[in-house]
């Protein structure tokens, strides 16, 4: 179920922006050897999350201020209640007051790791290394980081399971990244994924026919 799971949840990313792949490794599941139960005549694949495929997915140009694309390794740092995310969907907005969030309402963080606060009446231009300039003037700059490995918490959204470090990914101003999902394979995994639970799950029912009738055979 974990493969057919990851594989519907890649597939209806298909088109969002940011969104990076989970990998699904199989596992040959060890069972208790001689235990008599007849379940216990086969070992069974047992499936668990990777790792989420960080490949650099298109950029899309939008023309848009608001919105920026990381070329290269690296996240955008947001708020999230009391946490801090990574993300790479750089799909931006301003609110009334000014403040600087993405498409779900989180405050993108500056590399003083506090929300970014713009004046929403004057143009902004975004310079590759993140640094936000009105009129001239610079005003902020977008939090950058890199990490080995991180895990999805859903969305667009990934929490950090080693060290942050800097990042060396460049803004690209104007453009998105698009997921890096392959629709075409996805839906051959999909389809695997599928025959695959219908093999196991008629499996498992033709063996406890086969313990229900050894117990039968027992007590008679």
């Amino acid at each position: 179920m974990e493969k057919l799971d990851e594989t519907t949840n890649n597939l209806a990313n298909v088109n969002t922006e940011g969104f990076k792949k989970v990998l699904i490794k199989e596992m040959s599941q060890r069972l208790t050897e001689n235990s008599g139960d007849a379940n216990h005549l086969f070992v069974f694949p047992r499936f668990e999350r990777s790792l989420v495929d960080l490949e650099q997915g298109a950029l899309k140009e939008t023309k848009r201020a608001l919105d920026v694309a990381l070329d290269g390794k690296g996240f955008l740092v947001v708020a999230n209640n009391n946490a801090q995310l990574l993300t790479r969907s750089g799909h931006l907005f301003l609110t009334p007051n000014g403040e600087l969030i993405d498409r779900n309402g989180n405050a993108v963080l500056s590399t003083q790791n506090k929300p970014i606060i713009l004046d929403p009446q004057k143009d902004l231009q975004i310079a590759k290394d993140g640094k936000i300039y009105q009129d001239g003037e610079e005003v902020a700059q977008l939090r950058l980081v890199d990490t080995s490995d991180v895990e999805p918490v859903g969305d667009t959204y990934y929490r950090a399971k080693t060290a942050l470090t800097s990042a060396n990914a460049k803004i690209e101003q104007g453009y998105l990244e698009q997921s890096n999902v392959n629709p075409m394979l996805e839906i051959t995994s999909l389809i695997e994924a599928q025959r695959r639970f219908e093999i196991y799950s008629n499996i498992i029912k033709n063996l406890d026919q086969l313990t229900q009738k050894t117990n039968e055979i027992g007590k008679a």
